[in-house]
């Protein structure tokens, strides 16, 4: 038997039926340095890259030190907060909540989760009946706190799990205040994907000599990810995602997104392309979130168009592929993106679309990841759409060929012309002057010279001129 089989942990009856339930056999490398030395109640600071299974490291652990507080009381008061998860996004603390559940099946101890974006009425009922584990966003949670609906004073376990995305996110001052409201005496749970400056930094303040474990170089990626860069310009993206989905027989991927703008316009367009799509970014409410990663767990969809709302910690089995439509601004955070495959020690595929003005971005992800990244041209099977393709900007495919659009510009107006009308062949006579000028119409009014003169008109008056020429003497 494997020194690092689940069997070997002694686990509680009710969590090691649970276990084996799931599948667990072996132990990951976290999971395997991280359990015995949480099970021995000392603070740890662990680093692992992503989808290697932090969450079983931390929640088995603490489920089994927290069997003793087990009860099967119906009373509130029986059921105080004693451990306690925060984590960055909505998505990851409901997945870890589950993921709880589960390990926690067979025994008496509750767990919940509270996170934005829902009525807080829920949260609040399912507080008041007493919980001993609670998974939780930091705004959310401070929300409850100031309500007096979660009260911390019994904590004996705190989680910080991916804690360098909740400090690039602003959530340090909520930090500060939450872990003000716990007791000083304390085990500190600390996970990260990476162990930047800040997060030591923050260790330092919290964690009381903890035992630092890394499975993993800094910014590593998983060996199992089978990884390309594809030269293509913007508008020959969708046709790149196409071609590689047909040619792989590639069944379910995410396809990842720098905006939420570009992310909703996507995912429309690859919809009315045919291929079946979702999207997922913080415009979306939660219930719509919770939905679309729903639909995707259950293979509803096809691809998963995701902003990085989407790139930590999401857990789903068996997704073969990851594609970046845009190379990510932070090239850390390409780690997390293509984590999202090959997880548990899975194959996956990872294909990043490199446009013309990427050379920047590319730059910081060589420097991230110390190694020359080798871009391959694109070769596309079919021949490029003409007409008028929308993708988000309204853009006009240019013709193969100059000389065929502007002939087919002139067969147009030339069809689109009205018939002309019969010809006048008073029109086509060339010009001859008349034989006689005839008079202008001011002279034709005047009256020739002599005529006959009414008498009822008096003539004319001679006045004598004021100036005289000077005439030589």
């Amino acid at each position: 038997m494997s020194e690092s089989a689940f069997s070997k942990l002694s686990l509680a009856e009710p969590l090691a039926r649970a276990v084996a339930e799931m599948g667990y056999e072996q132990m990951t490398p976290i999971q395997a340095q991280a359990i015995p030395v949480v099970l021995t109640g000392k603070d740890v600071m662990g680093a692992a890259q992503t989808g290697t299974g932090k969450t079983a490291a931390f929640s088995l652990p603490l489920l089994q030190r927290m069997l003793k507080h087990e009860n099967a009381s119906t009373s509130p008061a029986r059921h105080p907060v004693r451990a306690l998860v925060l984590l960055p996004t909505r998505e990851l603390a409901d997945q870890v909540a589950q993921q709880v559940k589960l390990y926690a099946k067979y025994t008496n101890l509750r767990s919940a989760v509270v996170f934005g974006g829902m009525d807080m009425k829920p949260q609040t009922a399912e507080l008041k009946r007493g919980v001993e584990v609670l998974v939780a966003t930091p705004g959310r949670l401070l929300d409850h706190i100031e309500a007096k609906n979660a009260v911390l004073n019994q904590v004996e376990y705190v989680v910080l799990d991916e804690a360098d995305r909740m400090l690039d996110i602003g959530f340090l001052p909520d930090l500060q205040r939450i872990l003000s409201y716990l007791p000083k005496q304390r085990t500190t749970l600390l996970f990260s994907a990476t162990f930047s400056p800040e997060i030591k930094r923050l260790a330092n303040s919290y964690l009381q000599d903890p035992v630092t474990i890394e499975v993993s170089k800094p910014n590593a990626t998983a060996s199992t990810v089978e990884q390309h860069f594809f030269s293509v310009t913007d508008d020959d993206k969708r046709r790149a995602i196409k071609q590689i989905v047909r040619q792989r027989g590639i069944t379910q991927a995410f396809v990842f997104v720098n905006s939420k703008l570009g992310c909703a316009r996507l995912a429309r367009t690859l919809e009315r392309e045919g291929l079946k799509t979702t999207a997922l970014h913080g415009d979306k409410s939660q219930d719509e979130r919770l939905k679309s990663l729903d639909a995707f767990k259950k293979g509803e969809v096809d691809l998963l168009v995701a902003t990085d709302v989407a790139a930590r910690g999401l857990d789903i089995k068996d997704v073969p592929a990851v594609f970046n439509f845009d190379v990510p601004f932070n090239p850390e955070d390409y780690v997390h993106r293509i984590g999202r495959t090959g997880r548990a020690g899975a194959s996956g595929l990872a294909v990043t679309l490199v446009a013309p003005g990427d050379q920047r971005l590319m730059a910081d992800l060589e420097k991230l990841l110390k190694r020359k990244v080798e871009i391959e041209p694109m070769e596309f099977d079919d021949e490029r759409p003409r007409g008028r393709i929308n993708d988000g900007r309204r853009a006009w495919r240019e013709r193969d060929e100059e000389e065929d659009r502007r002939g087919s510009y002139e067969e147009r107006r030339r069809e689109s012309r009205p018939a002309s009308a019969p010809k006048d062949p008073f029109f086509d006579q060339p010009y001859e002057a008349p034989e006689r000028e005839a008079a202008a119409s001011w002279d034709a009014n005047t009256k020739p010279a002599g005529g006959r003169v009414s008498s009822n008109i008096k003539p004319k008056r001679k006045l004598a001129a004021l100036f005289k020429a000077n005439t030589p003497a």
